[in-house]
This record gives C-alpha cells, sequence and structure tokens, in this order.
C-alpha cells in the first residue's frame, strides 16, 4: 500500500465539489469528486502540462484554501484556490481562478491580503474558510506545533492559539501526525474539515460545532476509492 506523506490537499469549488491531492515527490495530482466519491480512473496525472502557469511550483506548494468572492469582491461569484509556496526564499502566493481554470495572478504574500500570516509561514500545514455563521471573513490555518491561526479578514485581527484554546481540541492529540487538510463545505451550516495524518489515516472534523465526528480512520479503497492507486 502506498504511504501518504509529502502532499497537499486542496478544495474546489467551481462546479462539482471536489479535493485536488498534490502529491509532491512525484509531481503529480489526483482529483476527488466528492459526488462520485471516488478518484476517476485517469488519476494520479502529471502536474506539467496542466495547472497553467502555476504547475512548476506544484512541487514547491505548501497549503491552499479555496474561497467564493466572500469579503474583497462580493459583486460576483467567484472561485479561487489561494496557493501558498515558496519562491527561492520568497513567500508567494497563487491566486487560481477556479472557474476559468487559470492563474489570475501571484503575490508576494507581504503584498497581499494575506500579509499577516507572514510571520507564521514556515510553521502552516493547512488552511481553511471557515464560515462560521455570523463571521463570514474568518479563517483557520493549523500550525505544526500544536497551535492554530484566527485570522478576520475584514478587522485584520490575527491570533495565535493552542489546540483547545476556545476550538479544535480535539485535534490537540493528533498535533505531530497532521500533514494537510480540505475542507468539503457540504452545506453553509454544516462544512466537514478532512485533516490527514501520519501513517494512511484521517479525521473528519464538524467546522461549525467543532467536533470530531470520524477518526482517525484509515484511508482505503472503500472511503478514498482511488486515492492510493
Amino acid at each position: 500500500m502506498p504511504n501518504l506523506t509529502n502532499f497537499v490537499a486542496i478544495d474546489w469549488r467551481s462546479g462539482p465539489d471536489r479535493i485536488y491531492f498534490f502529491f509532491k515527490d512525484s509531481n503529480t495530482y489526483s482529483r476527488f469528486d466528492i459526488g462520485d466519491n471516488k478518484v476517476s480512473a485517469n488519476y494520479p496525472a502529471l502536474v506539467g502540462g496542466n495547472w497553467d502557469s502555476f504547475g512548476p511550483h506544484a512541487k514547491d506548494l505548501r497549503f491552499g484554501l479555496t474561497t467564493t468572492s466572500f469579503g474583497w469582491n462580493t459583486s460576483s461569484d467567484e472561485d479561487i484556490a489561494w496557493l501558498f509556496f515558496y519562491q527561492g526564499t520568497t513567500p508567494v502566493v497563487c491566486k487560481y481562478n477556479q472557474d476559468e481554470d487559470k492563474v489570475d495572478a501571484f503575490y508576494k504574500v507581504a503584498d497581499s491580503i494575506w500579509k499577516p500570516i507572514l510571520p507564521y509561514f514556515d510553521k502552516i500545514i493547512a488552511g481553511t474558510w471557515f464560515q462560521l455563521t455570523g463571521q463570514p471573513f474568518l479563517f483557520r490555518f493549523i500550525l505544526n506545533d500544536g497551535h492554530y491561526l484566527s485570522f478576520n479578514y475584514k478587522a485584520k485581527t490575527l491570533t495565535y492559539k493552542s489546540f483547545g484554546d476556545y476550538q479544535l481540541g480535539a485535534l490537540k492529540p493528533y498535533k505531530d501526525r497532521i500533514i494537510t487538510a480540505a475542507q468539503n463545505d457540504r452545506t453553509f451550516a454544516d462544512s466537514y474539515w478532512y485533516i490527514f495524518l501520519t501513517d494512511n489515516q484521517y479525521l473528519t472534523y464538524n467546522i461549525q460545532s467543532d467536533r470530531l465526528v470520524f477518526g482517525p480512520q484509515t484511508i482505503n479503497d472503500q472511503n478514498w476509492p482511488g486515492l492510493l492507486r
């Protein structure tokens, strides 16, 4: 059985809900179709020739998340994947337009809307748009040291907290095993955050209720068909 280690998961909201997995050691990726509950037969595929001008940077991807034009451009329904990586020694973010399937722009993180997270860039391993009721501008970032960041885009506030300090207490026993994570925004009031661990395991965390729903469970052909192909 393949051992999932050096990979990054990104949620996709344009069209049918999906999660993309970037396997950095082989520079390949897979697409998990949530509605069909499987990875299509033609994956994993080479990143080269795909992902527009982001393709050459996929092997350096550190974490990413998706937003739907909420907070900075409410005039349109624009699904954007924000893909964070190092270019040399410079933290960079790619604004990838999911609706057009192309890169809109690259920014130095220091010159982007994500500037507040810059002091923690080396420690971040996953991020998501939290979308709690009444707090549509809230983001969470998981760090590799048992802490998380709470970033409010509208208020321009950033707080650094331990797992269990207000939220994410269920993750405390797994703080040294988290590799990456991606959200399935099932409904606005009920979203799951899939948190992938070492030893081919994962957790299913409910964002709105701040609780662990399942896990740890082993990744196999029953719950993630095709991912270990």
